[in-house]
């Protein structure tokens, strides 16, 4: 079983894995595939909810999506992505929200999307023995403030990520996400902080990787630049769905050997 601790150790070693799942059957494919990480993320706004960013997701939908994750994975390490302003705006609130992924979503640590305001709230829930990944670059939460551009592209917002990184892994962060930065700028902070960093469009010097499974299985629409479709499931779905459809409308389906007859109910009327 995958452990903080453990993953931890990985730094600068073994590379971690992490992919997104929201629902308990990829999260058992996941997990049976010895991935380490199973984030459940906020991106379920935008694969799974219909909506067309993160921001609506809710503290509720978060929840119910992690325990349905956490019932069926037993070996990976499952985080649950904090939704928008269920943290950094009240720190009672915020360690209650956290709270509840670990009490009674069964979720082993979790996400926040960081910033000034959130170390000394990750240094709290930590001493409350609630983990916490950290998560630096492009943060879609703040899609309204930068979009989805690439971030740290000039020396002071580098700065200013580096700065922030050390600052988290100090606070007793046990990872961090490094989102659409330029690879020197991840190599620099993965070298400067003694915690794994876990890069998404960071290059190849990270400790770990992590893309969205929609990307992975060729379910999204549109798949970032810094992503990488390993599979075509949308369009297996699509030729099974079509074939459910023809062989309904043909007659072919339920074929004599789908269906159960009684004898003892011939002619009721």
């Amino acid at each position: 079983m995958v452990t903080v601790r453990a993953l931890r150790a990985k730094k600068g070693t073994t590379p971690i894995t992490m992919l997104t799942a929201y629902d308990a059957p990829t999260a058992r494919l996941i997990d049976e595939a010895e991935i380490d990480i199973i984030l459940v993320g906020d991106s379920m706004g935008n694969t799974s909810l219909g909506y067309e960013s993160t921001l609506p997701v809710t503290i509720d939908e978060m929840q119910s999506r992690t325990s349905a994750v956490a019932r069926a994975t037993t070996d990976a390490l499952v985080v649950a992505d904090m939704p928008f302003l269920s943290f950094g705006v009240d720190e009672a609130a915020s360690i209650e929200h956290c709270g509840r992924m670990l009490k009674e979503a069964d979720a082993d640590a979790v996400k926040l999307e960081s910033g000034p305001h959130t170390v000394e709230l990750t240094e709290r829930l930590v001493q409350l023995g609630i983990p916490v990944m950290a998560h630096l670059g492009l943060t879609p939460q703040r899609v309204k403030e930068v979009g989805y551009s690439r971030q740290g592209t000039d020396r002071e917002e580098a700065s200013k990520i580096l700065e922030l990184a050390k600052a988290h892994a100090e606070a007793g962060a046990f990872s961090l996400v490094l989102e659409h930065i330029p690879a020197n700028l991840a190599t620099q902070v993965t070298d400067a902080i003694d915690i794994p960093t876990i890069g998404i469009g960071a290059g190849a010097e990270c400790d770990g990787q992590v893309l969205v499974i929609d990307d992975v299985i060729g379910l999204s629409d549109r798949t970032p630049p810094f992503a990488k479709q390993f599979g075509d499931v949308k369009s297996e779905m699509e030729k099974a769905i079509e074939g459910y459809r023809n062989a309904v409308t043909e007659g072919e389906f339920p074929a004599e050997e789908h269906s159960h007859v009684e004898s003892d109910l011939d002619k009721l009327y």
